[in-house]
């Protein structure tokens, strides 16, 4: 169990975002952390990571802790830790400790919650032995793929309200997370010239992180092959002419994610290609953030990217055509296949437990087209949100060999001025932007993205 160092002014914004809560739904709600999972053996378990709606509101990691929230107090129920637990983990705060750190009303064991959870609501935990348990208690399914439903589903709609925008407390943590992140791509730049294999990049990267007692928001992706969208594989030889397509970020120790890409030669140098590509993605999320304002549709910045790409693969030669009929024929998907990006908060996909009730706006629902089904965010902007912008260029093999793909724009595509391209597997630029109440700022903007400035960062 990890305990951190609270503050007075921690105390109070989690009371506010009690009170809050409050003031949304008129009937208690009981919000579970999870537990640690074994990875092999009992004691040998993966690294706990508590609930992101639990740690919304208790601001401290607890394993194995639930807390019961009515008309803006905080009840939290956990077990003290056992005598034995001393000898292998070191002295544990109590119960009492804790829900003074947190500002809890009171502080009982984990069996009394069993008295105190008719008509409550909740929001499923990932974790099996967790989701079973809130099912046995509360006397109903709930279950992490199963919609929310009844009050559970006003629940998740109220916690979307409070979370979809960050207080002061929040963004201070995103803060942290963005400044270890780009320290984390710039070591990574400056490793490569010596490295050998992705993974010896990976590693300079993410010892940045750990030496700041932090861990990855995500699961890193450092590849040669950056057509793999979320290839999680480190073992590819980095060869001269290759692109390094790095997506890094780092969590704090409360939670709080960041969320970075960058892309860059092994050589140090960018080819005329690699170049030319690049250019137009950076083309594309230079557009998107300097779009971003509150009352700005998000899914219309992705159709400005999608655009700007068009825009830029018809000028090299490899789409043919007007831009904006490409668009609609969902041309530019073949090579920008995913969404323009998505919330970012204590899940670095936030809130995506809930599906796409927090992503989308309420009587909206997930296109069916190539270049709009990916689309995680699909909402006006307000003041506070914060977003990733990531378009990216991808040749992925799946989509661009697909007879009916190959057959529906094969008068859109100039196959062989594509082939000259050869270099480029995937080119991805990514940043973190916050909504503010007259545009945007990029909390991540001290690593640079310019093709000139990233090969001036490796070493």
């Amino acid at each position: 169990m990890v305990i951190l160092n609270t503050s007075s002014s921690l105390v109070d914004i989690l009371r506010q975002r009690r009170q809050r809560l409050a003031q949304l739904i008129d009937f208690p709600a009981i919000l579970w952390s999870g537990s640690s999972n074994p990875r092999n053996f009992a004691a040998n378990v993966y690294p706990f990571r508590a609930n992101s709606h639990f740690l919304y509101f208790a601001g401290l990691p607890l394993p194995n802790a639930a807390i019961r929230l009515e008309a803006g107090k905080l009840e939290l129920f956990m077990d003290d830790p056992q005598p034995s637990s001393a000898l292998w983990h070191g002295e544990m705060p109590k119960r009492e400790e804790i829900a003074q750190m947190i500002g809890a009303n009171a502080a009982k064991p984990i069996a009394e919650l069993e008295f105190l959870v008719a008509d409550a609501a909740t929001i499923a935990v990932q974790d099996a032995a967790t989701w079973t348990k809130q099912s046995q208690l509360l006397n109903r399914w709930i279950l992490p793929q199963n919609p929310p439903q009844g009050i559970d589903l006003e629940l998740a709609k109220a916690v979307v309200s409070l979370r979809l925008t960050h207080d002061e407390g929040a963004l201070a943590e995103l803060r942290k997370a963005a400044v270890v992140s780009v320290e984390a791509h710039k070591a990574g730049m400056a490793a490569t010239p010596k490295a050998k294999r992705e993974a010896e990049v990976r590693g300079a990267m993410e010892g940045v992180i750990i030496a700041h007692n932090m861990t990855t928001s995500y699961n890193s992706i450092v590849t040669v092959h950056g057509e793999v969208l979320h290839n999680e594989q480190y073992h590819h030889p980095l060869q001269p002419g290759d692109l390094i397509l790095a997506d890094v970020g780092a969590e704090t120790e409360m939670g709080w994610a960041a969320d970075i890409t960058r892309t860059w030669p092994v050589s140090g140098k960018f080819s005329s290609t690699q170049r030319d590509i690049y250019d137009v993605v950076l083309a594309a999320h230079d557009a998107c953030i300097a779009k971003i304002s509150p009352g700005v549709e998000y899914g219309d910045i992705h159709l400005l990217a999608a655009t700007v790409i068009a825009e830029g693969l018809v000028d090299l030669g490899i789409l043919q055509g007007n831009a904006q009929d490409l668009v609609e024929l969902d041309a530019h998907a073949l090579f920008f296949p995913h969404g323009i990006g998505h919330l970012l908060g204590l899940d670095v996909h936030d809130m995506e437990d809930l599906g796409d009730l927090a992503g989308y706006e309420e009587g909206r629902k997930r296109s069916d087209r190539f270049g709009l089904g990916y689309l995680r965010l699909n909402r006006p902007l307000r003041p506070g949100m914060l977003v990733t912008i990531e378009p990216g260029f991808y040749q992925v093999p799946a989509i661009l060999n697909d007879a009916k793909q190959s057959s529906k724009y094969h008068n859109v595509v100039n196959w062989e001025r594509l082939s000259q391209f050869v270099d480029v597997r995937g080119i991805r630029i990514e940043d973190d932007v916050l909504v503010t109440t007259d545009g945007s700022e990029v909390l991540t903007a001290a690593l640079p993205n310019k093709a000139d400035a990233v090969e001036e960062l490796i070493g």
